[in-house]
């Protein structure tokens, strides 16, 4: 039987990671709508088809392959932005996973550079590592998104590599075309230092 993603609800000081569902369209709508200059290769929904993006999202998680989340702030009580568990990867004939990827991710323009992307990803690194007892977490991203790139490495992932046109492109007026993905990681033996520095980098934002 192949392995299904299930989800649970995270929450640390800045932010709560709750698995997505309609109820949190009206929120998302409005942090979409907010400025979207750093979407330019990122799948946000604009503010009118946030009902049709969770039904998309809906349809991965019916296969098991995706668990996603809507992430609220614990400040506003609001949901700002999502990601999502994505994609595991278990050993050869066998349940037992070993891999799975992070992806998905938004943020509302306003919740950027606040501490909320951080400490989701410290979540959901914790979880992955010490609840399923991950041999690695993957990132990915558009090869020409920086400022993804940047916000990747910053968690403490590191750069593997690029796959030429690995995956479908987000970018407007790129429908049908792939894209190359820009590949980062953190192993087991990599996350006790990560998780430090994350741990560190989150209580600056509390300060």
């Amino acid at each position: 039987m192949a392995y299904r993603l299930e989800g649970p609800a995270l929450e640390g000081g800045l932010v709560r990671l709750e698995p997505l569902e309609h109820r949190h369209a009206e929120e998302l709508a409005r942090a979409a709508g907010e400025s979207r200059d750093s979407y330019g290769f990122t799948w946000v929904p604009e503010p009118d088809a946030v009902t049709d993006y969770i039904d998309a999202q809906y349809v991965r998680l019916a296969t098991g392959r995706l668990a996603p989340y809507a992430q609220i702030s614990l400040a506003t009580g609001r949901a700002v932005g999502a990601t999502a568990f994505w994609e595991p990867r278990t050993l050869p004939d066998s349940d037992v996973l070993y891999a799975v990827e992070i992806g998905f991710s938004w943020l509302a323009a306003s919740a950027q550079g606040t501490g909320i992307n951080a400490e989701s990803k410290l979540l959901l690194f914790q979880h992955a590592f010490e609840q399923w007892n991950v041999r690695r977490v993957d990132l990915k991203t558009d090869a020409r998104n920086e400022r993804s790139r940047a916000a990747i490495a910053s968690v403490g992932a590191r750069f593997e590599g690029v796959l030429r046109k690995w995956s479908r492109s987000w970018a407007p007026g790129e429908d049908g075309l792939l894209r190359d993905a820009a590949i980062f990681s953190i192993t087991d033996d990599e996350w006790p230092q990560a998780k430090a520095a994350l741990r560190e980098r989150v209580a600056r934002y509390g300060r």
